[in-house]
């Protein structure tokens, strides 16, 4: 599990940002935007990245298979070895890498995650996608971009936008780990 303080054990409360209707909603959302700017789902992978990542691009799978009438191929991609942060948070819990049949070479891979923070995360996932493959392109889609970007990394699809403060912890909860669907925001300003 990341170390990140968006990747962590979510709390099980906070101030709610998004409902489970709000989840439901950005999450069919994205799936459009996908399908529009694909012109379909041809060719399309979806790859979540654990923990959140992984039931979000299977929901997002299910969306798009609703709408097009074929399956749409889902995996998880895990980041751990190539993060760079390591030597920071050595203990981490290597999680399975799943690439669907096909692989990724000459598909459009669309990497899923839950929140976009640092961009360190989704700069560890296109070194972990190069080793399994050559994409024709690579997306990038996540259920909320909280900013505060330290690397040149932008997504392509986002549920919400969240402007916060560094010393506030998005948590996004899912039905599938957490028992129910929310975004939730805890701390604050330092006093």
């Amino acid at each position: 599990m990341s170390a990140a303080p968006d990747q962590a054990d979510p709390p099980a409360q906070g101030r709610v940002l998004l409902t489970g209707a709000d989840v439901s909603r950005a999450v069919t959302r994205i799936a459009h935007e996908l399908l529009e700017s694909n012109r379909g789902a041809d060719d399309l992978v979806l790859l979540g990245i654990p923990t959140r990542g992984v039931p979000l691009a299977r929901r997002l799978a299910r969306r798009l298979a609703e709408v097009e009438g074929r399956a749409v191929p889902a995996g998880a991609l895990d980041v751990t070895m190539y993060r760079d942060d390591l030597r920071r948070h050595p203990t981490r819990e290597l999680l399975p890498t799943e690439v669907p049949p096909g692989g990724i070479d000459d598909k459009v891979v669309v990497l899923v995650d839950d929140v976009l923070y640092s961009g360190r995360t989704i700069r560890a996932a296109l070194d972990a996608l190069s080793d399994l493959g050559r994409p024709r392109a690579v997306r990038l889609a996540v259920l909320v971009d909280r900013g505060h970007r330290e690397l040149p990394i932008r997504a392509d699809h986002v549920g919400k936008n969240l402007p916060t403060s560094s010393a506030e912890r998005v948590s996004v909860l899912l039905e599938e780990l957490d028992g129910r669907d929310a975004v939730l925001i805890t701390g604050g300003a330092p006093a």
